[in-house]
């Protein structure tokens, strides 16, 4: 059966790290596998004024639990520098035990994060820089010297430790949009795939595609929304290892932390 996990926007009620932690420290003692959270950086005001930074934030989280599988759906690396981020993403694995998962996308400019501070909006300018930057990314996570002069960026002779306590490295998971090729083919080249935007029928093709690119999903996790319209038992039938529980930037507080209390799913 698929793990659940929290997919959190650290928006509005959540905008506070603290509020943060306490949610999750709930959800570890109620039997949820994961906590994931969004990575913006600005919203629509009317969507939420308040916005916390997901890498400090998982930090905390890191700290106070022992269990629950971490990660953010999804950074843009359009936005971020590869280096740092793999910084980051190395420091959050060693400080969680070996529980750190990143997820990684092409980005959307529908609230201006991009377009507003001078980023890359094209979508294949996008794409290009994130199959590039994907690479990298894993390539310093390695742990092992790495030489990379591409047409937007560079590591020339450099060696990243410590590389997390993952191995081989830190699990890398792409977004796709369910029933679009590019991304399936992209992500059939790390950990795993997020299939969002899904109806259940699209997300069985692009299952399929995904085994028939990689000569089967040993080794790579498929994760879904729980609301995609797909039982627990019809995701297990899939192959789907999680299922995520989405928590809206509107969601209240307190009808949040209600629901993560009860538990996931079939949960005893």
């Amino acid at each position: 059966m698929p793990r659940h996990g929290i997919f959190l926007a650290p928006f509005n009620d959540f905008a506070d790290p603290g509020r943060v932690v306490s949610l999750a420290a709930a959800a570890e003692g109620a039997s949820w596998d994961g906590l994931f959270l969004w990575d913006h950086v600005i919203r629509r005001p009317e969507q939420a004024l308040e916005v916390s930074d997901a890498y400090v934030v998982l930090a905390a989280v890191a700290s106070a639990t022992s269990r629950l599988r971490l990660g953010t759906m999804v950074t843009p690396i359009v936005r971020r520098r590869p280096q740092v981020l793999a910084r980051q993403v190395a420091t959050l694995d060693v400080l969680s035990g070996g529980r750190f998962t990143l997820g990684l996308g092409l980005g959307v400019d529908s609230t201006g994060e991009l377009s507003r501070f001078g980023e890359v909006v094209d979508a294949r300018r996008r794409a290009a820089i994130l199959d590039e930057g994907a690479d990298l990314v894993a390539s310093l996570l390695s742990g092992e010297p790495v030489d990379h002069d591409g047409p937007h960026f560079q590591a020339r002779g450099v060696q990243f430790r410590p590389k997390g306590l993952q191995e081989p490295r830190v699990p890398i998971w792409l977004a796709a949009s369910a029933g679009r090729m590019r991304p399936l083919e992209r992500a059939a080249r790390y950990e795993g795939a997020f299939l969002i935007e899904a109806s259940p029928e699209q997300i069985e093709r692009s299952i399929a595609r995904l085994s028939q690119l990689r000569g089967g999903l040993a080794g790579f996790e498929v994760a879904v929304l729980s609301g995609c319209g797909l039982s627990p038992s019809e995701m297990d039938g899939l192959g789907i290892a999680w299922s995520m529980y989405e928590v809206r930037p509107e969601a209240a507080g307190d009808e949040v932390r209600t629901v993560v209390a009860a538990g996931p799913p079939g949960a005893s």
